[in-house]
Parts: structure tokens; C-alpha cells; sequence
């Protein structure tokens, strides 16, 4: 461990400088959390002037190291880091603090702020999307060597953050993983909202953490510099543990009358207070957003050369790297642009000669070709490979000694899908995945919704898609799920009608796609549809495609996945009645819903009667069609075939609602 130097009063003239432009921007906007940034400037000073790597002028530099924000609250804290460290803030964006449209929102977001590596704010998220960072940095430093990647995770956390679920599981993949990259400072600080966290929360987290397989410190003081940048460099030291360095604070230090207290934790401290604790500083109260011009330059240049420096020497040994490995260059440089090489469609499975097939199983033998292309996707399932069938043939697992591509989440739905987040914000690697039953999707939906909120290259992989999970009955059988996650937008949704769907929506997602996407896919087994005499699969890029036609149709059948081949029957016993119909396959309502009008009125046209049909709530279809064949209540127990007979979802069910549909439609017109 390097000798540490001395902090001088210029090191804590920087810290209060971060204190009081964080309780004048929170001031100015009568609203954010004071106390943190008070409390917590000391350790962010020593992680941003003394520990971390990382170049202001290029903040996106792959090999810096990441720092998470868990308490997002906090986030002045971050901003006024940032702009003492050189990143492109000024001091008007810390003025508009919580302002519309300005770089510094109440909780840090990314893609927003320049330093900001992911959006906090939901407690625990954090703490858990730096777990996948370091899965990611521990995947690419074995893949492609250090010269390329050779960084840590940076995090500080609050008692929210432990207190919520997540971060139970997350900590526990960590620990079982060895993820020693990874160095939390945990502000123990005993308040919360509601007041001192005696209230619920009193846990030993040092023993908590050890029994996680943490290396564990604790830190007395947060003031003493010394002290924290020792734990933070013992945590360096210690490779093959996470580390969390327990570090203990006064919320709101220095804030004479209210530190120690709830009243610093989610509101301004008022003008009187923000007197006073400037005072306490030996500052002017009635200097506000005062820099020491001086101050504000020399730190900022000394960062910037620092970072430009840092990244210049990794730069000579990542292009060293790339002459020697020409090839794992292509890889990694092509995935950090954020595209694919080409050539995937050439190894996609086809289906034509297959009966009947899962979509799950087709989603299976897709992942196979898309991971011999794309030799730098990972992911894996919560503790069901054997059911979703989403892993990659033949390669290794993601162990403590040994980073494979197969990750075993075990049952920890919460915390893998807030970790694939951090996987995909770290970078380098292509499109990682996380899986289990669609039903148990209400576990992720905080991260899925965060990965649409920062635009994530991720995929979500769910099984067992509706009531035809059957016996299992109600508990796993999904009906609301497909309305929900709908509802979140930037949220691209799946629901494939066959094997051949499915295989053109995996290298759609793959090749063409940004930003999240999500497959529901069958357990049973489905037709695969015969595309000699029907529409290519690839239409499923239009969202919506004319499956069978009907000239001058009476009805149109709109269904998605499994009701497809449903609908189609329900066309033929129709046909022999006399009522043409065109069947229209839906797999992605938001794909649709993008298309040029012209081309949505060419497959649901004005002035013709449409219904649905979908294992699953009605809610939403009104946008598309007039009447639903779908689920508006909870599934059942029974063999599938009985179940879905009792909902209705039958090709003679759909084929009286068509008619019914027709005729009242006809009276209301007359």
C-alpha cells in the first residue's frame, strides 16, 4: 500500500467547497437532501483527488473506473464533485439544481451529466447495477486482457440502500463471486426519513456483510482523510472479496442546529441554517455559489492533465494490444460503438422442416447462433436454465475463479436484472441478457423500467408466457404482465407467434435494435407456420404483418404468440361459413405503433371490425381493435388445453366472438 500523504487545509478548503455549493443549490431550489452532501464530502473528495482514475475531458474513457451514486438522493454531492474534478459543469448548471432541463436533475441520470455512470434514485439499484459493472470489468479484463481493462467500482450507499431487498442480493452473488473490484463506502449515518433508523433498522451490517463473504472496515470518523483513503486503498489491496468500508457520519455536519437529525435529510436546511453552517465553515453567509476562483482552476487543471495523462498511457498499451489481437480488437471496438459484425442471419436456425416447436425452444437454439457470433454476450437465468433454456452450449460458467459467459444468478430475480443494467452501463460487452418466467417479470419491473429510462442495450428473456403453463396454476400463470410492461416507454415487447418469429426477433434485437428489448415465449409447443405459402418472419420488423388475407375481409383477427395459430383455425371454421377474415400476427405493439399511418391503416383499416385475441388482460387492446377474446382475471389450475378451453381462448370461442363483433358493429352503424 502506497504511503499516504498528508491533507492540507487547501484539501479542505476543496471539501467545503463542495458543502456549501451543495446547500446553496439545494437552498436555491427549496428542495433536495443537504445532509449527505455535508456529511459525505470528505470521501467523495479523497475517491475523486486521490483514488480513482478516470479524464474529465473524456469522460466515457473505457478503462476509468466507474463510481455509483447508490444514494441518489445525495446527488449534489455528485455535482459538486464533478465540477471541482474538471467534468464539463459549470457553475450556472449547480445554480439550476432541479431545474427543467438543466445538467444537474434531483437524482443523478445518465446520459444527462457528464461523470453520471447510471441513474439512481430508487434505493438499492445502485448498489446493485455496480455488482454487474464489476461482472462486466472481471469478463473483459479475462477476455481480452489487462492492457485493454484493469479498473474498479466505486460506490457509496446509504442505510436506505441496505435496508431495501435488492441489495441483499445483490451483496450475496458479489460475495459468492469474489468480485474484489468492487469498494463500497457504506454511510452509516442512523438516520432515515422518518428519523433514526433505531426505528427499523438495527442490523449488524459489518457481521451482515461478513457472512456475504465481504471484506468488511470500518472507518470512525468521516472527517479523518487519512483514515477513509487507508480503507479505501485496504479495499484496493484485498482482490478476491468486495469490500465495504463502514463509514461512520454526522448527517448535515457542521450544520449547527440540525445535524444529527431527519430534518437534514430531504428538505433545505433554510436560509437562517445555510447561515450558520457557513459560518460554522468560516465561510461569508452571504456569499453564495462561491468558488475561490483560483481554487476552481487549479483543481480542475490538475484533474484534467491527471485524466489525460492516465488515458494516454493506456492508450499505448490498448493499441500495443490490438496489433497482437486483431481480431478480439474487432470484437470489443465494435461492441463499444454499439453494433454487431455482420453475418449473424447466415447462422440463424430456420424451422421449416419442424412441425411443431416452443418458442422457448426456438429462443434456445437463436441464442446458440447468436453466441457463436457474438462472442461477447453474457447473461444468464434466475435458477432456471433448465425451463427458459437461455444459456450458450458448451461455454463455461461465471465462477469466482473463472469468468465464463454463463451466469448463475441463482434465485435472485431483483437483483440479476439490476446487475444485467450494470453490465450493459460498463460497456464492452454486447447485449447482455437476464431470464426467468414471465410471470415473475414483477420482480424486475424497477429495473426493466430504469433500463428503458437510460435506453440500455439489454434483453429480457421470459418463459412461460400464459395460462398454458396449466397446472402450476394461478401463482405462475401471467395475465396483467404484457399491459405492464407495454405501459413502460422505450420498452420494445416480443410476444412471437413461432419458431420462425422468434429467430427473426433474436437477430433483429441483436443486430438492429438499441436500447431494451423483451421475448415472452411459450412453454408449449406451437405450429410452425408454413412461410412458403405465408409472409416472411422478418416482417416482425413492422411490428404487425398480414399473416392471412382476405379480400375486402368482413373481420380482422389481430393476435400475438400462441393465439396466432388460434386465430388462424378460427379463419378457416369462419371460411366454411362464409365470413372472410384476415389474421394479422402482433408481436410488438410498439414496433406497430411506429410505422408510417399508411402502412398501420394497410393492415387494420378504418370501418372494419377487429378483435384480438390474447391469453392475457384486455387492457390496452382498445387502442387496436373493438373487441378482445382475452383474460380479465386470474388463470387456473389444470391440464393447458382445459385451462385455456375455460378462458375461452379457442379457435370456436374467437370464431362466435368474430361473428357476435360483426353484427353488433353492423347495428350500431344501422
Amino acid at each position: 500500500m502506497p504511503e499516504i500523504q498528508p491533507y492540507t487545509d487547501q484539501d479542505r478548503l476543496f471539501i467545503d467547497t463542495i458543502r456549501t455549493l451543495s446547500i446553496d443549490a439545494v437552498q436555491a431550489a427549496n428542495s433536495g437532501h443537504p445532509g449527505a452532501p455535508l456529511s459525505l464530502a470528505p470521501a467523495a473528495y479523497v475517491l475523486y483527488r486521490r483514488i480513482m482514475n478516470y479524464n474529465p475531458v473524456d469522460p466515457n474513457w473505457p478503462d476509468r473506473d466507474r463510481f455509483v451514486l447508490s444514494a441518489g438522493h445525495a446527488s449534489m454531492l455528485l455535482y459538486g464533485s464533478l465540477f471541482i474534478s474538471g467534468f464539463d459543469i459549470a457553475l450556472d448548471d449547480i445554480k439550476q439544481f432541479r431545474q427543467l432541463n438543466s445538467l444537474t436533475p434531483g437524482h443523478p441520470e445518465y446520459r444527462h451529466t457528464p461523470g453520471v455512470e447510471t441513474t439512481t434514485g430508487p434505493l438499492g439499484q445502485g448498489f446493485a447495477n455496480g455488482v454487474g459493472m464489476a461482472i462486466a470489468e472481471k469478463y473483459l479484463r479475462e477476455r481480452y486482457g489487462s492492457e485493454v481493462t484493469d479498473h474498479r467500482i466505486y460506490a457509496i450507499c446509504s442505510d436506505g440502500d441496505l435496508m431495501e431487498g435488492i441489495t441483499s442480493e445483490a451483496a450475496s452473488i458479489a460475495g459468492h463471486l469474489g468480485l474484489g473490484r468492487m469498494i463500497y463506502l457504506y454511510d452509516d449515518n442512523n438516520i432515515t426519513i422518518d428519523g433514526s433508523t433505531d426505528l427499523a433498522f438495527t442490523e449488524d451490517v459489518t457481521k451482515r456483510f461478513d457472512a456475504y463473504g465481504w471484506h468488511t472496515l470500518t472507518v470512525d470518523d468521516g472527517e479523518d482523510l487519512e483514515a477513509i483513503e487507508a480503507a479505501i486503498r485496504a479495499g484496493i489491496a484485498e482482490e478476491h472479496r468486495p469490500t465495504l468500508i463502514r463509514l461512520k457520519t454526522i448527517i448535515g455536519h457542521h450544520a449547527p442546529n440540525k445535524r444529527g437529525t431527519h430534518a437534514v435529510h430531504g428538505s433545505a436546511l433554510g436560509p437562517d441554517e445555510v447561515a450558520a453552517t457557513k459560518e460554522a465553515l468560516g465561510w461569508d453567509p452571504e456569499q453564495h455559489f462561491h468558488v475561490p476562483a483560483e481554487l476552481a482552476l487549479e483543481s480542475q487543471a490538475f484533474c484534467r492533465s491527471r485524466g489525460v495523462n492516465l488515458q494516454i498511457e493506456w492508450q499505448n498499451r490498448y493499441d500495443a494490444w490490438a496489433q497482437q489481437n486483431p481480431q478480439l480488437h474487432d470484437e470489443w471496438y465494435s461492441t463499444l460503438l454499439g453494433s454487431v459484425r455482420p453475418g449473424l442471419g447466415e447462422l440463424m436456425p430456420t424451422f421449416a422442416d419442424t412441425p411443431k416447436m416452443s418458442t422457448r425452444v426456438a429462443g434456445k437454439e437463436s441464442m446458440q447462433a447468436v453466441g457463436k457470433h457474438v462472442g461477447n454476450m453474457i447473461g444468464g437465468s434466475a435458477d432456471l436454465v433448465g425451463s427458459t433454456l437461455t444459456n450458450f452450449n458448451g461455454d463455461a460458467s461465471f465462477t469466482k475463479e473463472h469468468a465464463g459467459r454463463n451466469i448463475h444468478w441463482g434465485i435472485r430475480e431483483h437483483a440479476m436484472a439490476a446487475a444485467v443494467n450494470g453490465i450493459a452501463l460498463h460497456g464492452g460487452v454486447a447485449k447482455p441478457y437476464g431470464s426467468t418466467f414471465f410471470v415473475f417479470s414483477d420482480y424486475m419491473k424497477p429495473s426493466i423500467r430504469l433500463s428503458a429510462l437510460m435506453s440500455l442495450d439489454v434483453t429480457w428473456v421470459f418463459t412461460h408466457d400464459s395460462v398454458a403453463v396449466g397446472e402450476d396454476g394461478p401463482t405462475h400463470e401471467p395475465i396483467e404482465h404484457l399491459a405492464a410492461l407495454r405501459a413502460v416507454p422505450g420498452l420494445i415487447v416480443f410476444r412471437p407467434a413461432d419458431a420462425t418469429e422468434t429467430a427473426a426477433i433474436w437477430q433483429l434485437a441483436v443486430e438492429e435494435l438499441r436500447g431494451p428489448v423483451v421475448l415472452v415465449l411459450t412453454r408449449q409447443d406451437l405450429p410452425v407456420l408454413d412461410r412458403s405459402k405465408l409472409p416472411s418472419a422478418k416482417e416482425v420488423v413492422r411490428g404487425a404483418y398480414t399473416l392471412v388475407d382476405a379480400e375486402h375481409p368482413d373481420a380482422i383477427i389481430v393476435a400475438t404468440g400462441s393465439e396466432v395459430a388460434t386465430a388462424m383455425s378460427a379463419q378457416e371454421l369462419l371460411a366454411a361459413k362464409g365470413v372472410t377474415v384476415r389474421v394479422v400476427s402482433m408481436p410488438s405493439w410498439e414496433l406497430f405503433g411506429i410505422q408510417q399511418e399508411e402502412y398501420r391503416e394497410s393492415v387494420l383499416p378504418a370501418g372494419v371490425p377487429k378483435i384480438s385475441v390474447e391469453a392475457a388482460s384486455s387492457f390496452g387492446w382498445a387502442k387496436w381493435v373493438d373487441h378482445s377474446v382475452a383474460i380479465d382475471s386470474f388463470g387456473a389450475s389444470g391440464p393447458a388445453d382445459q385451462v385455456l378451453a375455460h378462458f375461452g381462448i379457442t379457435p370456436e370461442n374467437v370464431a362466435a366472438q368474430v361473428e357476435k363483433t360483426i353484427a353488433r358493429l353492423a347495428k350500431a352503424k344501422a
